[in-house]
């Protein structure tokens, strides 16, 4: 019992770590959503262990309900789990994460279909999924490695890699650049080559229009 305490403790020293909005112990265990989604999910995957299905499956969605992040009771969550801010959050049943992992708000940890058996990801130590990223399948983010915000992750990454992109590539391991065609500034943007397209289209309608006036 006491390490489950230590447990709970080691979570809350972790915002302290991350999180330079931290004031004191008492907000972070009384406003912090992202902690109270974590602790409730250490009491339901308790229950998940001793096989009292619906208790944990009760308490996860109570959780659900109040702080906006789904985190499956079977999931396997290590030490100094830290979700910052936390809203959409969802974290599938066969998810492995390691210790002093980082998660940001929309991240989703999930299957790719109705397999069965180890169908979510695994995140090992040190790890940070930024906002909005899609880590899918039955894959493996290596020790300190990092998932770029938007990012969609269908293949393993490397340990100390960062990954970005629709899917997500390798730009950065060991601290070399591996892909200098991915750098976020250089990224296609459909939504500005349409915008310019229109533009070069009225431009053409314009020089049109000019030729028949002066016919």
């Amino acid at each position: 019992m006491g390490g489950f305490f230590k447990l709970l403790k080691a979570d809350v020293d972790v915002v302290f770590d991350q999180d330079p909005a931290a004031r004191n112990r008492f907000e972070v265990i009384l406003l912090y959503s992202g902690l109270h989604a974590i602790w409730a999910h250490r009491v339901a995957h308790a229950c998940y262990k001793r096989k009292l299905l619906f208790l944990a499956r009760l308490i996860s969605q109570v959780s659900r309900f109040f702080t906006g992040i789904e985190i499956h009771p079977g999931a396997k969550i290590g030490k100094r789990f830290f979700i910052d801010h936390g809203m959409g959050v969802v974290i599938g049943e066969t998810c492995e994460i390691g210790d002093n992992v980082t998660l940001f708000q929309g991240v989703t940890l999930g299957g790719t279909g109705k397999e069965k058996g180890k169908r979510h990801p695994t995140v090992k130590n040190n790890a940070l999924i930024a906002s909005g990223a899609k880590v899918l399948g039955s894959i493996t983010i290596g020790e300190n490695s990092k998932v770029g915000a938007g990012s969609v992750v269908l293949r393993d990454v490397p340990n100390n890699s960062t990954v970005v992109g629709i899917p997500g590539k390798v730009v950065v391991q060991d601290g070399k650049k591996v892909r200098k065609d991915l750098d976020h500034h250089k990224m296609p943007d459909p939504v500005a080559d349409k915008i310019k397209q229109l533009e070069e289209e009225v431009q053409e309608l314009k020089s049109a229009m000019q030729s028949v006036h002066k016919e």
